[in-house]
C-alpha cells in the first residue's frame, strides 16, 4: 500500500513553532532543505516511472491539465505562496524532472 508522503514527517516539520533565534532558524531551514532534496529526488524517480508508463513520454507527453491540477492542489495546501508562484516553481520541477528522465537517469545510478 502506498503511504502518503504528507504523513508524519512533513507534518512534524510544519507543526513546529517558528524558531526564536537566527541559528535556530537557519538550522530549521537546513532541515527543510534536506527534506525537500529527498522529496525532489523521489519525485524525479516518479516522473521517470510515469514516462515509462505513458504511451508518449517526454515533453511531447506533457499534460497541461495535470500540471494545472498539481498547482491548484499545492496552492490549497500553501495559500501564502499563491498559485502563480507555485506554477513557476512546479514548471521548473517538472521540466527538470522530465529532462532527467529523458537522459535515462536510472541507468546512471
Amino acid at each position: 500500500m502506498h503511504r502518503s508522503v504528507t504523513d508524519q514527517p512533513v507534518a512534524a516539520l510544519t507543526a513546529r513553532p517558528l524558531p526564536a533565534s537566527l541559528p535556530e532558524a537557519r538550522a530549521a531551514i537546513d532541515e527543510v532543505d534536506a527534506a525537500l532534496a529527498a522529496l525532489l529526488e523521489y519525485r524525479a524517480g516518479l516522473t521517470e516511472r510515469v514516462q515509462q508508463l505513458k504511451p508518449v513520454g517526454g515533453s511531447a507527453g506533457r499534460d497541461p491539465d495535470r500540471e494545472t491540477e498539481i498547482v491548484t492542489g499545492m496552492a490549497r495546501r500553501a495559500p501564502r505562496l499563491g498559485a502563480e508562484r507555485l506554477r513557476r516553481i512546479m514548471t521548473a520541477v517538472i521540466e527538470e524532472s522530465l529532462d532527467l528522465a529523458e537522459r535515462g537517469a536510472s541507468t546512471t545510478r
